[in-house]
């Protein structure tokens, strides 16, 4: 090892996946004798996970990156993530990055730090995306009470407005019997819920034989994992017999999240989304007949270029109406190396704060309303942390709940009844 100190730490920005692939990175340096410290702690490495989503998240990567050298002005940083293999060259010229690793490359960082000369300059290794066809398991194990397991990685779609192919390549996934045996080791951990993450879940065995339908009916068979949540997929990916299954299902949560982005198919087809608003609304319909107790998350984008003020109030009063419990909200940025900037009249940040938060007040109501129609009856919660003196947790269909109970409830599954809203959680009893 090219330092005689062993401490690292790992910071992760961005998605579910991103946490998952930290996690599993950060288990091969404790193997190998690394203690592992927190990222605001003074540490001889520092591993810096990075999402490339939104400028913001650019910003915040170069910050984090300075905060480390000013930690400890002797320590080795490495870069990883989106941001890495977007731009590379641009996290070179940070003064302190000493190595920067691609998609393909940031699982041998180990490998990597062994053979980086650190008085030489910053390393940089990066594969081109269109060669990265291998797919990592991963899975995080930091939260004592939930795992996120990764499923899928990369996308065949070619959104208008997204970097994320170009940051993690094409589609691809494990065999279903390799993928249970990763699901297997996490459920021989502490964890009694599993998240399944990936770009684009959907998608899982594309060019195989098998399908997601069928990991979700062998992952239903795992035993040692209380419960299933499904992160994120695509509306057109979301089929009948999905939704059909999980309302079956005693492990897969009545909770599903499924991007939007627009409600407005002009917008829609800007974007270049594989479906129109109609077929939307019939999955979040098809969901809550065979689920009424289903709580839906929706992404969406505002101040996409070209985007009118009736194109807003289309997405605005399309939502408003639609049986849906709370948003993911972001406010569109520019990306270089994507189509969206040319395709329409850019629309102003004010424009674009003001729809934001617009939005913001939508999901506040629905979540509310949502949370509303559960007061006084019980559902099961899984305990997860302490916060200001409350016992936290979320029902199976992720309502927040706080209690007045000790924190030795923690990762346990209780009957609660619901009592009081406050908007953004529940108190409750048991």
């Amino acid at each position: 090892m090219s330092t005689p100190t062993k401490r690292i730490a790992f910071h992760t920005l961005g998605c579910k996946l991103n946490f998952s692939e930290t996690a599993t990175i950060s288990r091969d340096f404790i193997r190998r004798g690394f203690e592992q410290v927190n990222y605001r702690d003074e540490a001889d490495i520092y591993v810096l996970n990075t999402c490339s989503v939104t400028e913001n998240a650019d910003k915040e990567a170069r910050k984090l990156i300075r905060q480390a050298k000013r930690r400890n002005p002797n320590s080795s940083v490495a870069v990883i993530g989106c941001y890495a293999q977007l731009k590379p060259n641009e996290i070179a010229d940070i003064d302190g990055v000493d190595i920067v690793l691609g998609a393909e490359e940031k699982f041998n960082l180990l490998t990597h730090l062994d053979q980086v000369d650190f008085n030489g300059g910053t390393a940089i290794v990066q594969s081109d995306i269109d060669h990265v066809h291998k797919f990592t398991p991963s899975f995080s194990s930091g939260e004592r009470t939930r795992a996120f397991l990764k499923v899928q990685d990369g996308c065949d779609y070619t959104c208008s407005f997204c970097t994320i192919p170009l940051a993690r390549g094409e589609s691809r996934s494990d065999t279903i019997a390799k993928t249970m045996k990763v699901a297997q080791e996490v459920a021989e951990t502490n964890a009694r819920e599993i998240v399944l993450t990936g770009v684009n879940i959907g998608d899982y065995g594309k060019g195989t034989a098998e399908t997601f339908f069928d990991l979700i009916q062998e992952l239903d068979q795992l035993d040692g994992i209380d419960r299933i949540r499904i992160s994120s997929i695509e509306p057109n990916l979301l089929t009948d017999e999905i939704i059909e299954f999980c309302a079956s299902s005693q492990k897969f949560m009545p909770h599903f999240h499924v991007p939007l982005q627009s409600g407005s198919d002009k917008i829609l087809s800007a974007m270049r989304r594989r479906y129109k608003r109609d077929l939307y609304e019939d999955r979040v319909t098809k969901i809550k007949s065979a689920i009424p107790d289903a709580c839906i998350g929706v992404d969406v984008i505002v101040g996409f270029p070209g985007e009118t003020d009736d194109d807003f109030l289309d997405t605005y009063n399309f939502l408003n109406e639609l049986d849906i419990s709370y948003l993911h909200v972001f406010t569109y940025s520019e990306r270089s190396n994507t189509d969206a900037p040319d395709l329409g009249e850019i629309v102003s940040k004010e424009k674009r704060a003001e729809r934001s938060k617009m939005l913001h007040i939508l999901s506040d109501k629905k979540r509310r309303f949502f949370y509303d129609q559960f007061v006084s009856t019980t559902r099961p919660v899984l305990f997860e942390n302490m916060k200001n003196g409350k016992l936290l947790g979320h029902t199976d269909n992720y309502i927040q709940v706080q209690l007045d109970e000790p924190p030795e409830r923690i990762n346990t599954i209780q009957s609660v009844k619901l009592t009081l809203n406050h908007g953004a959680v529940i108190d409750g009893v048991l």
